[in-house]
């Protein structure tokens, strides 16, 4: 039972630091709901520059790798055009109600940085806990895939929505891979199909108080908040699929190999 304890505590304590980034934009968004004394300076670019000095702060004190930030920068770009796509007049998916200078049309800039907080997340996640694989496929296939995750995010307004389909190609492809995790000495394991989920459905607790801070907000929130559809974990779990495989593009996966030992089969590292 202790060992399990101390194996319990450091698994909060990687978790909370790899979310540090995400944290701290959390954590701003709730004060800055209920108090906010800076009349000069608008809410959403009060956001936006604390993102661009806390990341500054991570690198100064070497709390964040330059790969790390390399990711915040893609994924600050990707989500971008997304959310210059979304938030378009003629697809009004969702609204940011504030005013802000630091911003492109309807899209402050804060709002990459909230994409970005996933990759940072998978990105120091998989440092913390020397992530390895059994039975990942190959990476094109991967990138294939998540190409058009992105592009249904964008064509599902004009033609038929694949969403569906693209989860069971997502199960076809990964339904036989396992992460491998190391706590404190021992690697522990699941389906990485359940450890996407997982991490999808934190982010979709996280949606509902960002938009409870009026962060942004959907169309039927326009009259007082109300909880995001449970419907939405597809749409970030396809999210999560898509901000893992980018973040492959700068790891080394470590794939595990399957030898057999008598009395079973032995995992080890390639």
């Amino acid at each position: 039972m202790k060992n399990f304890l101390a194996e319990f505590w450091r698994f909060g304590l990687k978790q909370a630091n790899a979310s540090i980034f995400g944290g701290f934009l959390l954590a701003v968004m709730l004060i800055t709901r209920y108090w906010y004394p800076l009349e000069g300076l608008h809410r959403y670019d009060f956001i936006f520059l604390a993102a661009i000095v806390f990341q500054l702060f991570l690198l100064v004190c070497k709390l964040e790798t330059l790969r790390e930030a390399l990711v915040i920068i893609v994924f600050h770009l990707v989500a971008t055009v997304m959310e210059l796509f979304k938030t378009a007049d003629a697809i009004g998916a969702w609204v940011y109600p504030e005013a802000y200078v630091f911003g492109i049309g309807n899209v402050p800039l804060f709002t990459g940085f909230m994409y970005s907080a996933v990759g940072t997340y998978l990105a120091r996640v998989w440092r913390l806990f020397d992530f390895e694989f059994s039975y990942y496929p190959p990476k094109w296939t991967t990138v294939v895939l998540v190409t058009l995750v992105y592009i249904n995010f964008f064509s599902h307004h004009f033609i038929y929505d694949l969403r569906w389909l693209l989860l069971a190609a997502t199960i076809a492809l990964f339904y036989r891979t396992t992460i491998y995790f190391r706590v404190i000495d021992h690697y522990r394991s699941m389906p990485l199909l359940l450890g996407w989920f997982l991490v999808a459905l934190f982010i979709w607790f996280a949606e509902n108080i960002a938009t409870f801070a009026n962060i942004w907000i959907y169309p039927n929130q326009h009259d007082g908040w109300e909880m995001v559809s449970f419907a939405k974990l597809s749409s970030w779990f396809l999210l999560m699929l898509l901000s893992f495989v980018l973040v492959t593009l700068i790891k080394d996966i470590k794939v595990r190999r399957s030898l057999p030992i008598p009395g079973g089969i032995r995992a080890t590292s390639d």
